[in-house]
């Protein structure tokens, strides 16, 4: 993208945020995935992305309760296979396909045959669409049934994700979104992929409601220790290096412009940790683990989307804020009661609101430019409006059909026996282990389930 964004074209395309305008545009992708290099870059970047899953599943596991990490593995493993089918299916179409409106693609659905550049694009793009979908999982953990959450992350991965993301990244195979050519910044993706899955979590805890206990009669928070804190902070070692891959990757070729990326990535990382210790510190309050390692992950989101266009400096300066973010986003949550297991709202929605607007602030040779500055708004804000009413009509909707909480007893003797019929932990569990191993068959299983709740 260039250094200015032309005002003009900003006012044109601003009332097709009402009227659906069409749009016509072509996207020059031939420097990116050109040459041997580039393939082989990306697709290491996207093994990096898909190890990031396995992050997910150690932060969200050791943060639940033990009765509970059956569950939530479950959720992370059956996400992120479901989601890619259905991606492969819909999404990526929807998402990269021709799209000359402006809104979404019109081709490359159940894509077949697939070789280099569009084999290696295609697996980069799906590993983003896995993680946004994966990002819900912690923040619904150990009250939400197994089977509304996998219906609604495929409704995630096939259609809220890629639809936003054909508006700011869409035009692969020609066209463009209308956000793209608005000139919105998003390298990889604070708003695309960690927003868009933020403003869902936000919309399944609205539904779902707060896990028993864990607000009093008059509304104070009362905290639910993990299980396992340093496999929470082992999670997050891995996130941190799967973002790597996460933001190098998305530069689409190996290139010298890989190195800035990176350490823009990493200052901003670091910087996300220390605001969340300075705040913590100043503010006087306890000192935890997850909230200052939480810090370090909302640093990394809000870096996410201006890593390229970044000076050092102001990639600090965006983690740190990112870091603060993070701590006063779990704070303002708690405050109007909604239970969010891991603080994915505070880190993915909240951070990459603040990361999207800095990438906008801060872009390297046109500093604090208010045109630019308002296409970062109108991409946050259209984000939103797209995301947030549409999830939580979905989740709204799977609630009134088929259920979306578990029953009170479930959610007491935990998800792993009464959604599983396994123990995460049977030397802990006797009781459960001992009753399963009553009967051979998953039907005796479930019936032992279903009289033990009622």
């Amino acid at each position: 993208m260039g250094n200015s964004v032309c005002w003009k074209c900003t006012a044109r395309l601003l009332p097709g945020l009402v009227f659906f305008l069409p749009m016509l545009a072509h996207a020059d992708t031939g420097d990116v995935l050109a040459t041997p290099a580039d393939l082989v870059w990306v697709a290491l970047s996207a093994a990096l992305v898909f190890f990031m899953q396995a992050g997910f599943a150690l932060l969200e596991g050791g943060s639940a309760r033990a009765k509970n990490a059956v569950n939530v593995v479950m959720k992370n493993y059956t996400d992120l296979c479901a989601g890619i089918l259905v991606y492969w299916l819909v999404g990526f179409g929807l998402m990269f396909g021709l799209n000359h409106s402006g809104w979404f693609g019109t081709d490359h659905f159940l894509p077949r045959m697939m070789t280099g550049k569009d084999a290696v694009f295609f697996l980069f793009q799906a590993m983003f669409a896995a993680t946004a979908a994966t990002i819900v999982s912690g923040a619904v953990a150990e009250r939400m049934r197994f089977m509304p959450y996998v219906l609604g992350s495929i409704i995630i991965t096939a259609l809220i994700y890629p639809v936003f993301g054909s508006w700011a990244w869409g035009g692969f195979y020609g066209g463009s979104g209308w956000l793209k050519e608005l000139g919105f910044v998003d390298l990889a993706g604070s708003t695309v992929v960690h927003s868009v899955g933020g403003w869902c979590a936000l919309a399944a805890i609205i539904v779902l409601g707060p896990r028993l206990g864990r607000f009093g009669r008059d509304g104070t928070p009362r905290r639910i220790p993990g299980h396992n804190l340093p496999l929470v902070a082992l999670g997050i070692f891995i996130l941190w290096v799967g973002w790597f891959g996460f933001n190098g990757g998305s530069t689409l070729r190996a290139s010298s412009d890989i190195g800035g990326v990176l350490v823009n990535t990493q200052l901003g990382g670091a910087a996300g940790v220390v605001g969340a210790l300075l705040f913590m510190t100043f503010a006087r309050l306890p000192v935890y683990v997850t909230t200052t390692i939480n810090g370090g992950l909302g640093g990394l989101v809000a870096i996410t989307a201006g890593a390229a266009t970044m000076s050092p400096a102001f990639a600090i300066l965006t983690g740190l804020v990112g870091g603060l973010v993070t701590v006063l986003g779990s704070r303002l949550l708690l405050r109007v009661r909604l239970d969010d297991v891991v603080d994915a709202v505070s880190v993915h929605a909240f951070c990459g609101v603040w990361g999207t607007l800095a990438a906008g602030m801060f872009f390297a040779g046109d500093l604090f430019n208010p045109e630019r500055i308002l296409v970062q708004g109108i991409g946050i804000c259209s984000a939103f409006l797209w995301t947030f009413p549409i999830s939580l009509a979905v989740f709204f909707t799977l609630s009134k059909i088929i259920g979306l909480r578990v029953d009170s007893l479930h959610e007491q003797r935990g998800l792993d026996y009464s959604e599983h019929y396994e123990a995460g932990y049977p030397e802990f569990q006797p009781d459960l282990t001992n009753r399963g191993l009553e009967s051979e068959s998953a039907y005796g299983l479930k019936e032992q389930a279903h009289a033990a709740a009622v």
